[in-house]
């Protein structure tokens, strides 16, 4: 079912995302600031271009993934007041950020994502956490949109193994264990400027971009302060709404608007988080 909805969401879009564990198109972004933060992202992959040409597509995260602490317009995309109201309408009013990536998919490329449930490896308690994928270019079956199956996020914990498939875009190549039935999954389509909502447990991935148009996203992870993590150290986050109460996270400021860029620092940020979520691989 596809709800096309104000970023405060209504009963029945709540309603909806209880029952079948996402909801989409949000509009959160008028054209303008879509187009806007398109190209700031197309400057930064510019600027990572030869950095990027050395890595595998598992191992682009280096690049792609927590730049919310340390670039400020990413900070403006994780913290847009409509991004916010929509996540509170399902999380309520304190609201972290824990985790960002942004998901590329040039034409042409092989990379793509299997079918995986998030809390499997997150290792995050209780479950008040959930993912706004937020398009900056069009997201289509075609070119590697994303796809969910409804209601999985209600069913027991799903068996998964780890593929280390050098195409797979996680960083394990997690995928679910057990056949699953892809006649039933949901294409997430968005245009530039709208976004989705998933839950922690949904099974969700994305096949390769056949088409001729690039895809560009990024995935926002939010989660309440009550959440805690398993992690052998102290879990990162960003407090983008509201207050907390709990501490369970140790909380990184906003990066500055006149910041420069560290790639030292950066690599600090994600080698803490990517620990945390490494530590399932260990036990």
């Amino acid at each position: 079912m596809t709800l096309r909805t104000p970023s405060r969401l209504t009963d029945e879009v709540e309603r909806h995302f209880e029952k079948d564990g996402y909801i989409f198109p949000i509009a959160v972004f008028e054209r303008a600031e879509a187009e806007r933060y398109l190209a700031s992202f197309g400057d930064y992959q510019a600027q990572n271009q030869a950095r990027l040409e050395k890595l595998s597509p598992k191992d682009k995260y280096q690049v792609f993934a927590e730049t919310h602490y340390v670039l400020y317009w990413v900070y403006e995309i994780v913290s847009h007041p409509k991004v916010l109201d929509a996540v509170e309408s399902l999380l309520g009013p304190n609201l972290l950020v824990w985790a960002t990536d942004w998901f590329v998919k040039m034409p042409g490329e092989k990379t793509y994502v299997s079918m995986h449930q998030d809390g499997t490896y997150w290792n995050l308690t209780p479950a008040n956490v959930l993912t706004a994928w937020v398009a900056l270019s069009p997201s289509t079956p075609s070119n590697g949109g994303m796809k969910v199956i409804p209601g999985t996020h209600k069913q027991p914990a799903l068996p998964q193994r780890e593929t280390y498939a050098p195409q797979n875009a996680l960083s394990r190549g997690q995928e679910i264990d057990v056949e699953i039935d892809e006649t039933q999954a949901v294409d997430i389509v968005l245009q530039p400027g709208e976004m989705s909502l998933h839950h922690l447990w949904i099974v969700h991935g994305s096949h390769a971009n056949t088409s001729s148009t690039p895809r560009v996203g990024i995935a926002i992870r939010f989660v309440t302060p009550d959440v805690v993590q398993d992690s052998p150290l102290r879990p990162l986050a960003m407090l983008v709404r509201g207050r907390d109460n709990y501490g369970n996270f140790e909380l990184l400021s906003p990066p500055s608007r006149e910041g420069d860029f560290s790639v030292k620092a950066h690599k600090e940020i994600i080698n803490r988080i990517h620990s945390s979520v490494m530590i399932s691989a260990k036990k």
